[in-house]
């Protein structure tokens, strides 16, 4: 038998450990946003896409 697979994708766990509001609790979070800002991302910070649902 083989080890499972490391990557078990959560879409709540996904958003909570690497979402908006997480990055902004902390003072490093900030740096991210604002590097990410500052680089002009589309995307700041992992958010909830429409198809995916939140029940995971």
């Amino acid at each position: 038998m083989s080890p499972k697979r490391t990557w078990q994708p959560k879409v709540r766990k996904r958003l909570r450990t690497h979402g908006f509001l997480k990055r902004m609790s902390t003072p490093g979070g900030r740096n991210v946003i604002k590097s990410r800002r500052r680089k002009g991302r589309a995307v700041l910070a992992v958010r909830l896409s429409i198809r995916k649902s939140i029940k995971d």
